[in-house]
C-alpha cells in the first residue's frame, strides 16, 4: 500500500475528556511508564527508566524550551487580539532576533483576527524601571499565517525580555484552561536550554534531576540535539489520506559531537520524545544527500518515501561529520518537514519514550511506524489500566521497533 493512501480513519480511539491530564503530578518521575517490549505489555513508574535500559544505550533528548510566545493585545475599542509568534523572520535566526533590540518581525498566528484588519496594536510594561511600549504591526498575510512586525521604544530591552514580560507561555488548547504560573515551570523540561519552541516535547517532561543523575550512574549516555517545535504540532488531519496532509516545517541544530556519539551508538539509541525521532532520521537523509554532492540542510515530507537511498546509517553520519569538519564547524543547522508513518524504515532510532497522544495524529501515526497495529493493545492496554493522556500524562517506553535491538 502507498503510504500516501494511509487512512487516517484507521488511526482513531475513544478518548473520554477526562482522561486528558490538565495537569502533571506533582512528582514528574512518579508517572506511569507502559513498557512495551518484545510484544509484551506492562506498568512501570517512570523513575524506574535508569533500570528498564541497557548499560550501552543512548538517550537522545531535545533540549528546546518554550517561549511566552502568546501576545494579547486589547484595542481602544474593547477587542482583544491575540498575536502567536511561530517563528522568527528578521532576524531569521532564533539567538538573535531574541536578542534583537527595538525591533524584530516574525510569522504569526492572530486569534481573533477580524478585529484587526488594519493599523497598529500596542501593549505597555515595564522592564528595568522604564515604560516600555511594545506595538505590533501586521506586514503580510498568507493564509492563516501572517508576518507582524514588533517594535518598542527602547534599544536596551531585547525582544527575549518583552516576550517574558508581556508574553504567555502557550500550553496546549486541549487543556481547555488558560496558562497558570506554575505552567512555566512544569511545562519546561529539566533539561530546557535553547529558546525557540512553542510547544513542550513532552516525553521529556517526566524526567527529573534524580532521573538523570541515576542514568549517568547506570552509564547510560544521553547526548542532545534541538528541534524548536511549531505550533502545527497541534494541527488536526483534515483530509482522509495521510497524503493530502501538508507537514509543519521545524528548525534543527545537531552538535558535531552529538553526531558523533549517534554514530558510535548505532543500534542502541532511544528517542526521547516523538521530535527526537524525527531530528535523528532527518539526519540520516541529509547525509545521503551530502554523499550525492547536494548541501541542501532540508529534509522534504515525502523524500524518505520517494528517494531510493542504498547508504547506511553510519555512511551517512560519517558524510554529515566529514562536512562539518570541512567547513569548520561544531554544528549542523537544518530544517525537517519529515512524516514518519506506517511504512518507513527507521535508519537511526531503535526505541522510543513518548507520552499518549490524540486520535487521528501524525504522532500516533508515528507510533505505528515502530509498532504496527499493536498501537491499539498499547492504547487500550493504558486505557484499561488508568493511565493519564497528551501533554501532562503518562508516558511510554517502545523498544521493539520492528527491527534488531540490543539485548533486554
Amino acid at each position: 500500500m502507498e503510504v500516501q493512501k494511509i487512512q487516517i480513519a484507521n488511526y482513531d480511539y475513544d478518548l473520554p475528556e477526562e482522561r486528558i491530564a490538565r495537569y502533571p503530578l506533582e512528582k514528574r518521575d512518579e508517572s506511569k511508564l507502559l513498557l512495551y517490549k518484545g510484544g509484551d505489555i506492562s506498568t512501570k513508574v517512570f523513575k524506574e527508566l535508569p533500570t528498564l535500559l541497557p548499560a550501552d544505550t543512548l538517550l537522545v533528548f531535545n533540549n528546546t524550551k518554550v517561549i511566552q510566545a502568546r501576545l494579547r493585545f486589547e484595542k481602544q475599542t474593547g477587542g482583544k487580539v491575540e498575536v502567536f509568534c511561530l517563528d522568527p523572520i528578521e532576524p531569521s535566526d532564533y539567538q538573535l532576533s531574541f536578542s534583537a533590540t527595538g525591533r524584530c518581525v516574525w510569522r504569526c498566528m492572530v486569534g481573533h483576527l477580524k478585529l484587526w484588519k488594519s493599523g497598529t496594536l500596542t501593549k505597555n510594561c515595564v522592564i528595568n524601571g522604564k515604560l516600555i511600549t511594545l506595538s505590533a504591526v501586521k506586514l503580510s498575510s498568507a493564509g492563516l499565517v501572517h508576518t507582524i512586525e514588533f517594535s518598542w521604544n527602547d534599544d536596551k530591552v531585547s525582544f527575549a525580555e518583552i516576550l517574558d514580560s508581556l508574553g504567555e507561555l502557550p500550553i496546549p488548547p486541549y487543556l481547555n484552561r488558560n496558562t497558570e504560573e506554575r505552567d512555566k515551570v512544569t511545562y519546561q523540561t529539566v533539561y530546557s536550554k535553547i529558546k525557540g519552541s512553542v510547544a513542550a516535547p513532552t516525553a521529556g517532561l517526566h524526567f527529573t534531576q534524580q532521573v538523570l543523575k541515576d542514568l549517568d550512574a547506570k552509564g547510560i549516555g544521553r547526548a542532545e540535539l534541538t528541534l524548536h517545535v511549531g505550533a502545527g504540532t497541534f494541527y488536526p488531519v483534515k483530509t482522509d489520506e495521510i497524503g493530502g496532509h501538508s507537514m509543519h516545517t521545524e528548525v534543527i541544530a545537531v552538535p558535531l559531537d552529538t553526531i558523533k556519539r549517534i554514530r558510535e551508538s548505532i543500534g542502541h539509541i532511544i528517542a526521547v520524545g516523538t521530535t527526537s525521532v524525527r531530528t535523528l532520521e532527518s539526519l540520516y537523509f541529509m547525509g545521503c544527500r551530502l554523499l550525492k554532492g547536494n548541501e541542501d540542510m532540508f529534509v522534504s515530507q515525502w523524500e524518505p518515501y520517494s528517494e531510493e537511498y542504498n547508504v547506511s546509517a553510519e555512511d551517512a553520519l560519517d558524510a554529515i561529520i566529514a562536512y562539518l569538519r570541512k567547513n569548520n564547524m561544531d554544528m549542523l543547522h537544518g530544517s525537517t518537514q519529515i512524516i514518519i508513518v506506517p511504512g518507513y524504515k527507521l535508519h537511526i532510532v531503535k526505541g522510543l519514550v513518548t507520552n499518549f497522544h490524540q486520535p487521528k495524529s501524525t504522532l500516533l501515526l508515528l507510533i505505528s511506524a515502530f509498532v504496527g497495529d499493536k498501537w491499539r493493545a498499547i492504547y487500550k492496554f493504558a486505557m484499561d489500566n488508568g493511565y493519564r493522556f497528551l501533554s501532562y500524562g503518562d508516558s511510554s517506553l517502545i523498544v521493539d521497533s520492528g527491527q534488531p535491538l540490543p539485548s533486554f
